[in-house]
């Protein structure tokens, strides 16, 4: 177990993205990191968010690289598909080992 430092504080563990720490943007990511990819239905039930909350998240998610949105039909209905890309699935990643060096770096009680 890592020690704290002597004034208390907890050693330094590097940054945490905070685009992915939100509660449901790391939802989000979480799902598509085990999975190749989800239809927006499969993401909505998955993660409890509306249509319009889900869309939101998608969208900042999106913007920065780590989603891609691809929107086709089946049939005469309209599905969007999203997956990581290699950066999300890094950055992923990165949150993870910067999570679990925080955590570890806590005292057990």
């Amino acid at each position: 177990m890592t020690q704290k430092s002597p004034d208390g504080a907890i050693p330094e563990t590097g940054q945490i993205n905070k685009l992915i720490h939100e509660p449901a943007r790391l939802n989000i990511m979480a799902c598509l990191f085990v999975i190749e990819s989800a239809d927006f239905l499969f993401l909505t039930r998955q993660t409890g968010l509306t249509d319009g909350n889900l869309s939101s998240h998608m969208a900042k998610l999106e913007d920065v690289g780590y989603i891609q949105i691809k929107k086709d039909f089946v049939g005469k209905k309209p599905r969007t598909m999203l997956s990581l890309t290699e950066q999300g699935r890094t950055e992923f990643q990165l949150y993870r080992a910067n999570i679990a060096k925080l955590l570890g770096a806590l005292p057990d009680d």
